[in-house]
């Protein structure tokens, strides 16, 4: 599979332009704030329905203007595939494929396997759980439309608790019958993707590992451990058991929106002991580990997309990346660099196809 050319209207700082792409190696190269983190970022806006820096839709449109549109051909299967992702002020984002528009995004995510790895990344680490638990749960997604949707209604139900949680302290009055339907449905929504995640976390951690000791030398020991309420017991009666603390609080305590991935070094936190050498190695091995586990899952090499990494890291770890680009491991290629040279002399080396585009 590989992204064959693209077009952006009014798409951030970018008022009309168009790319046609090489089959493997595609660099976009100039000063920062050019806008060449922006066009990895429309690609990646193709794959999931949203940009990857910016969940707000309509903040994506160029100032001053009312609309974008990112309209794409990818060939996937020898078939060509038209994919177009548009928004106007004041209505809902669109997305297509091949002239038809999708009832729900959550129909089209896994068709475009797409992994990026970006600075921005250190919020898995610096952030809360939300944050973590939005990776596992965007790479689970991509391989199994049936778990979103349990997510979405998960979330669903969960919003409806919470508000009944709230009506029964505004009104002073509490109904056994009603939360026990919620409750009900929370533990089987809750446990089908807890299950899920353990599934995921058993299959995931050893490419980590394996990943994490190539680039770090093996010379460090990690975990990712995950945590989860219903590793204590079952949600029906985790939910039981902490409806005093949800009346006071008015919302839902307990359950698999809590759950978080801890990211540890010799068992300790990495947030804290790691060095910021070490938290680098770790996220870029999270996501070399997801590009695998992916290619694995479905078969086919996602597009991989690189923001600014020659900046951010050093020579053994470019080299490692680059050894990988050679043994064919990855398919198409997408990077951004403030420096053309370092660039061309990078990934001249893969002796790959490639075009350089100068912003």
């Amino acid at each position: 599979m590989y992204l064959k050319k693209i077009a952006l209207f009014n798409y951030k700082n970018f008022s009309e332009v168009d790319f046609e792409f090489d089959h493997k190696i595609n660099c976009f190269v100039g000063k920062n704030g050019i806008g060449k983190t922006n066009i990895l970022d429309s690609i990646y806006h193709l794959a999931y329905g949203k940009s990857y820096f910016n969940p707000i839709a309509t903040q994506n449109i160029k100032h001053g203007e009312d609309f974008f549109v990112i309209d794409a051909e990818f060939e996937k299967n020898e078939r060509t595939e038209q994919i177009v992702c548009s928004i106007k002020k004041g209505q809902k984002k669109i997305l297509k494929r091949n002239g038809k528009v999708y009832d729900k995004f959550s129909d089209h995510i896994g068709f475009i396997p797409l992994v990026i790895v970006s600075p921005a990344d250190r919020d898995l680490i610096v952030e809360g759980s939300e944050t973590r638990r939005k990776f596992m749960d965007s790479v689970i997604s991509q391989m199994d439309s049936h778990y979103l949707k349990q997510l979405i209604q998960y979330q669903k139900v969960m919003s409806q608790r919470n508000a009944l949680l709230k009506y029964f302290a505004l009104n002073h009055v509490f109904e056994t019958d009603t939360l026990a339907i919620y409750n009900e449905q929370l533990h089987e929504l809750g446990h089908a993707i807890f299950e899920k995640r353990k599934q995921f976390i058993e299959a995931f951690v050893p490419i980590f590992n394996t990943h994490h000791q190539a680039i770090s030398g093996a010379e460090e020991t990690v975990q990712l451990v995950y945590e989860s309420h219903l590793f204590e017991n079952n949600l029906h009666t985790l939910l039981q058991d902490s409806i005093n603390k949800d009346r006071m609080l008015q919302y839902t305590s307990m359950g698999t929106h809590k759950d978080d991935l801890s990211f540890e070094i010799d068992h300790y936190p990495i947030k804290k002991f790691g060095s910021q050498g070490q938290q680098k190695s770790f996220l870029i091995a999270l996501k070399l580990a997801q590009f695998e586990f992916l290619k694995k899952q479905s078969g086919v090499k996602p597009l991989l997309l690189f923001d600014d990494i020659f900046d951010k890291l050093d020579e053994s770890r470019v080299a490692k990346i680059m050894e990988m680009v050679n043994s064919a491991v990855f398919g198409q290629l997408f990077i951004s660099d403030t420096h053309a040279e370092r660039t061309e002399t990078i990934v001249k080396s893969t002796q790959q196809s490639y075009k350089i585009f100068n912003l």
